[in-house]
């Protein structure tokens, strides 16, 4: 199973001919077609709804949103966090896409191996480092980065409950596995690895 954050990380590669199941983020389905979406954000889910790839994609959304689109036959709500915290980044509120995305991919996956790609968390510069930057429904690429600590913790604990399954993050050479990602069975691998079923 993929599970894709639309960092900029992943754009040299062809999402399409990729084998299993795939998890996207928002706007992936611009450009894909994902067996399951999740969209935190309500103009997001406006446009999945809409979107030529969404004829067999599961949209997941916040329990808040979900009655604006009850009638759409492909909208469910996210699931419940694997765990309960004390802190703001622990309220099912504070998660977002990604860090929802992660946890769909553990919760539905079968043969207990989960590839995560698009997860960059930096920037390598000064600016927001996003595929669809300067695009409706997205920042303009003059915006500064989003501090990644509540996805980093998110997506750590759901490592950290799901200690069965193998995490495998794709990413740059030069890109630095958190601290707090630290488990046995989270591990990182090149994006050139990438085999594709061509």
């Amino acid at each position: 199973m993929w599970v894709f954050g639309n960092g900029e990380s992943r754009n040299s590669v062809n999402i399409d001919n990729l084998e299993g199941l795939k998890v996207g983020c928002n706007a992936i389905l611009r450009d894909y077609k994902m067996d399951y979406l999740v969209c935190v954000d309500r103009r997001m889910v406006k446009e999945a709804i809409n979107s030529k790839y969404n004829e067999h994609c599961l949209v997941y959304t916040r329990e808040n949103w979900h009655p604006q689109f009850k009638t759409a036959k492909r909208i469910r709500i996210l699931p419940e966090l694997p765990y309960v915290g004390s802190e703001r980044w622990d309220e099912p509120f504070q998660w977002g896409s990604g860090p929802y995305a992660v946890l769909i991919a553990a919760i539905y996956e079968k043969e207990r191996e989960v590839n995560l790609l698009g997860f960059d968390l930096y920037s390598s510069n000064d600016y927001i480092n996003n595929i669809y930057k300067n695009t409706p429904n997205y920042d303009n690429e003059t915006k500064r980065p989003v501090d990644p600590r509540y996805w980093i913790h998110q997506i750590g604990m759901v490592f950290e409950c799901f200690p069965k399954i193998q995490f495998t993050i794709y990413q740059e050479p030069n890109w630095e596995l958190p601290q707090a990602w630290n488990y046995p069975n989270v591990k990182v691998d090149k994006i050139s690895n990438i085999y594709y079923n061509t």
